[in-house]
């Protein structure tokens, strides 16, 4: 089992594709571990992508539980695994938790990096979020760890998933469970107690930066990665239609393009970090991944035709009586 031991502490990880290919690291969400990124172990070393995953302390293989170990703490650990590993100038994407920690990594480190993708994440608390993680915490200390992902469960699917993975609920439930204990995530969560805003320093993120967002995340919604996008330069907003929070777990395929396409830009110099939104083709083999936004991106996702989607009838706002429209027809014939 690869470890990195860091200080009193060991960090696992996975490390797949050629060294030589640029190369991204994915960082969990809080109650993540290696395995959930499985799929991503195959596509991404196809697409000429190295690929590092690892357990954050209090997470999954690594030492657990911690205490008083804040985002910054985080950040320091995964630059120490970079460099442990000899990977220069890596790519970043973090979820969620991850999120905040990869933002964090780089701004302390801003030229350590080749590219940033901060994806379902939040760079300060809003009210409702607050409420979110007091709940979680609250569930988790005086209920337990499976009541916990209970709650996260329609927090973070689409009803879409739940409903073709209604069998596996419980499985994936105990195999969260059994991979992380309640004191290790327990005591990530509390970090959050202790969080203050870092949009200020957003400001510091030179590197190119591709926010991703669902189109559904009820948990992070749009605007608090709007606030990610107004503040950090070199970026672009990218919205999943129809995607809830776990989107990278639903739609691997689509999402392993995403990131690709995002580190061949940055690497052929294409990449424009203009601050533009764009919403991804839900067709992960679409010619082109994404349109522009056409309209007012935090209020839905609109669409490039006026014409619906789905299948609605077409009728006016205000019926009109068949008395009415008989009556007016006799006067039009009578004049």
């Amino acid at each position: 089992m690869p470890v990195f031991r860091y200080k009193n502490s060991e960090i696992y990880y996975d490390l797949f594709g050629n060294e030589g290919d640029p190369a991204l690291t994915l960082v969990n969400g809080l109650s993540m571990r290696t395995s959930h990124w499985a799929p991503y172990f195959k596509m991404l070393p196809q697409k000429g992508v190295r690929v590092l995953s690892y357990d954050m302390l209090g997470q999954g293989h690594s030492s657990k539980p911690i205490l008083g170990v804040d985002f910054d703490d985080h950040a320091i650990m995964l630059k120490a695994l970079h460099d442990h590993l000899g990977i220069e100038q890596p790519y970043v994407m973090g979820i969620s938790f991850g999120g905040v920690v990869v933002l964090r990594y780089a701004i302390m480190f801003p030229d350590a990096l080749k590219g940033l993708l901060p994806i379902s994440t939040f760079s300060e608390l809003d009210p409702v979020l607050t409420c979110h993680a007091a709940n979680l915490y609250i569930s988790m200390a005086r209920v337990g760890f499976e009541f916990y992902l209970d709650l996260l469960m329609p927090l973070n699917f689409t009803n879409e998933w739940l409903s073709k993975n209604r069998d596996l609920l419980a499985i994936v439930k105990r195999v969260g469970s059994s991979g992380n204990e309640i004191y290790g995530i327990q005591n990530l969560m509390e970090s959050l107690a202790s969080f203050s805003t870092i949009t200020p320093d957003l400001a510091k993120i030179t590197v190119p930066t591709l926010i991703l967002n669902g189109e559904y995340d009820a948990l992070t919604p749009r605007h608090l990665h709007d606030i990610i996008r107004t503040n950090t330069p070199n970026s672009r907003m990218l919205v999943l239609p129809r995607m809830s929070h776990a989107f990278t777990l639903e739609i691997p395929e689509l999402c392993a393009r995403i990131f690709a396409e995002f580190i061949a830009q940055v690497g052929n110099g294409t990449w424009q970090g203009d601050q533009t939104v764009w919403i991804a083709n839900e067709d992960a083999n679409a010619p082109e991944i994404a349109y522009q936004c056409p309209g007012d991106h935090l209020r839905y996702v609109p669409q490039t035709s006026q014409e619906p989607t789905t299948q609605v009838k077409r009728t006016t706002w205000v019926r009109r009586s068949t008395r009415t429209a008989k009556s007016a027809r006799k006067t039009v014939k009578a004049g």
